[in-house]
């Protein structure tokens, strides 16, 4: 697990980001500590599925990054178009591992862009690097989080 967290770091992540938007997602619903929140995201990254779909996930971005797709498909996932879509279905095989309320977290998420989502969303569309996979990865994450933390406390 320890190089996953590594690739993520890579990438500009850390799992406290993915914690505070964890955290902020449940505030209002129980009493989560960050910590709980952070053991949760823990959690989630030592899943092989998941693993394999960060791997995969980052892999697409980078090779996006360095132009090794076919021209019309390096440009739908540099340019994050909005009617691609794979990017979202890649993110999902998470959010289906955790329930329904990883599902309504994850458009939550998605549209919303809070913390560093937002900054990977930001940098995609500044051409700094390509995060197209990546924030809706991260958006999964968190999501997974969020109601693995409603069921265990109770939260219906």
């Amino acid at each position: 697990m320890n190089n996953i967290v590594a690739k993520l770091n890579s990438r500009g992540v850390k799992i406290e980001d993915i914690a505070v938007i964890t955290h902020d997602l449940q505030k209002s619903y129980n009493n989560a500590t960050y910590e709980e929140c952070e053991q949760m995201v823990m959690e989630i990254l030592a899943k092989r599925e998941t693993i394999y779909t960060i791997l995969t996930a980052i892999a697409l971005d980078e090779s996006a990054e360095k132009g090794l797709f076919d021209e019309e498909v390096n440009q739908l996932i540099t340019t994050d178009n909005s009617l691609y879509g794979l990017d979202e279905i890649l993110a999902l095989s998470i959010v289906n591992l955790s329930g329904s309320i990883a599902l309504t977290n994850f458009g939550y998420l998605d549209k919303s862009k809070p913390g560093i989502i937002g900054k990977l969303d930001r940098e995609g569309k500044q051409k700094i690097k390509c995060h197209t996979f990546l924030d809706d990865i991260i958006c999964a994450l968190a999501a997974s989080a969020a109601s693995r933390i409603a069921h265990k406390k109770g939260i219906q």
